[in-house]
């Protein structure tokens, strides 16, 4: 399995979206189901739709590089919380102002962090606060094919805040394979939703987004956060809170792998992705 490390400053030229509503009972439990109440969608399961978080050179707040690997930024927020996802690096085709294919490429934990009281009536503003409003892991792990049977079928979200020394499991402890979509259903949904997706409710029309994506090196997808845990739903971030975010083979990694890993135990993990922020 071949690990890919994350170089910050390569990933200023790719384009930053996220997919809402992705993970069962998520958008109730982080107080927006009522504002994706009109956006329709064609199964009902289906993820609600694409936002973006970072477009480089954009001259809203979106062109601020919101990712970092190690710290968020409080800002004296109130009311933010930890998204725990899966995200990809992904290649792309961009032919006449379309995106034609997307083509995942590596994959690792990611912290959607989100400010829930919004700024604006867009998702968008919930989620670039300037620089270190996002966590990412330095370790990405390479996809050998975004398929059921490849390696991140067998992969699990896990994530924790420790506070005041207390350990709590912040999102459920859930499989990739779970997410509503994934795989091809999931590439084939966001080539569309690139492509078609209108400004409806807290969603923008994101065409316009991508008229330069051809000049860029890639995408950053976060997939969807977890449902939350009790702590989860009722704890917001507070300065001096870890955050920890693990996305791991839990077919070659035990949950008490990832437990000892973060008391500290030198515990070689080899076949996971792991996020470690200190919220300042």
């Amino acid at each position: 399995m071949n690990k890919y490390n994350i170089n910050l400053e390569e990933l200023k030229d790719y384009l930053g979206f996220g997919v809402a509503g992705n993970f069962a009972n998520h958008l109730g439990e982080a107080g927006e189901a009522d504002e994706f109440s009109k956006v329709q969608t064609k199964e009902k399961d289906a993820p609600k739709g694409l936002f973006p978080f970072y477009i480089p050179n954009n001259e809203t707040f979106l062109g601020e590089f919101p990712v970092c690997t190690d710290k968020i930024n409080h800002n004296n927020m109130d009311h933010l919380q930890v998204e725990a996802e899966v995200a990809l690096l992904c290649d792309f085709e961009y032919e006449n102002g379309k995106l034609i294919d997307l083509k995942p490429k590596y994959f690792g934990a990611f912290n959607d962090c989100s400010n829930r009281i919004q700024d604006g009536n867009k998702l968008s503003t919930k989620k670039n606060w300037g620089s270190f409003s996002k966590g990412i892991s330095p370790d990405f792990i390479e996809i050998d094919n975004f398929e059921e049977d490849g390696i991140l079928g067998k992969f699990h979200i896990a994530s924790f805040v420790r506070r005041d020394g207390i350990l709590k499991d912040y999102g459920t402890t859930s499989a990739v394979k779970s997410y509503s979509y994934f795989f091809k259903q999931l590439k084939d949904w966001m080539i569309d939703k690139f492509n078609n997706q209108i400004d409806e409710g807290p969603l923008e029309e994101i065409n316009p987004f991508i008229k330069d994506l051809g000049k860029h090196k890639g995408l950053l997808i976060a997939a969807g956060a977890t449902a939350y845990t009790d702590f989860g739903k009722h704890n917001f971030l507070e300065k001096g809170d870890e955050v920890f975010v693990y996305v791991y083979n839990a077919h070659f990694h035990s949950f008490e792998d990832i437990m000892q890993d973060m008391s500290g135990m030198d515990v070689h993990l080899s076949q996971c992705s792991k996020l470690h922020q200190i919220v300042e």
